[in-house]
């Protein structure tokens, strides 16, 4: 099947997208100064607070995303189990934002933070339906 021109597109700004993460994730936890420096102390506090186990699992989000991304592109049918994968992840750690975390994330993140781990969310799972659907009619191989 040849490949219909959305799917570039999906790709490419998924891509983009996700990068974006990866590049906020490495950033804050190299704890790179001139990054840091952007957040405010609560901020910084919010981050120093995650356990262990939620670092885990926003790297399996961040890097699962990065990577469901480039197999999109590579018309990979392990797209959609990658990106399946990183939104287990990505749940796994907005659930200790949302609960366990939420007065260090709502003081520190306020409400535009909050729109954007929805935003997170609903582009998850759209990931997730767009690349089922590929795989679905064939364009995954």
């Amino acid at each position: 099947m040849k490949t219909p021109s959305h799917l570039w597109v999906v790709g490419i700004v998924s891509l983009v997208w996700n990068a974006g993460g990866a590049y906020d994730y490495v950033m804050t936890n190299t704890r790179n100064e001139a990054y840091m420096s952007m957040m405010t102390a609560e901020q910084i506090a919010y981050f120093d607070s995650f356990p262990s186990w939620t670092v885990a699992v926003w790297a399996i989000g961040i890097w699962g995303a990065v990577l469901g991304s480039l197999l999109l592109l590579l018309r990979s049918r392990f797209a959609h189990p990658t990106f399946i994968a990183s939104f287990g992840g990505m749940v796994l750690n907005m659930i200790y934002g949302l609960t366990v975390g939420n007065s260090a994330m709502t003081g520190s993140m306020g409400a535009v933070g909050l729109m954007f781990t929805i935003a997170i969310f609903v582009i998850g799972v759209l990931l997730i339906m767009y690349s089922k659907r590929m795989s679905t009619v064939g364009v995954l191989r």
